[in-house]
């Protein structure tokens, strides 16, 4: 079901402390992470955190709320449309 064109977003925030401790809001799901790499889905398209160590140490999908501490060393955002691809699609662009 596509959504409608007026749809209120979310508003999405990012917070970054000493590449260690990143604080993001407006958060709708996780879609994959190990200690590598975290991927979050905003109404604002994807975003892939890399870096090593990384942990998630809060997550509230309720609130949209999701911190991840560890060694930051890249933020990549991608188009919304990514999250109704499939998880192949996403590994093989």
């Amino acid at each position: 079901m596509a959504e409608p064109k007026n749809s209120i977003k979310k508003n999405h925030t990012v917070g970054l402390e000493n590449r260690s401790l990143l604080s993001v809001e407006g958060v709708n799901d996780v879609g994959s992470f190990d200690t590598q790499s975290v991927m979050l889905f905003t109404d604002y398209g994807g975003l892939c955190v890399k870096g090593s160590s990384l942990h998630i140490s809060k997550l509230s999908l309720d609130t949209g709320e999701v911190v991840i501490d560890g060694k930051i060393s890249a933020m990549i955002y991608t188009e919304a449309s990514d999250k109704k691809r499939g998880v192949f699609e996403r590994l093989f662009k």
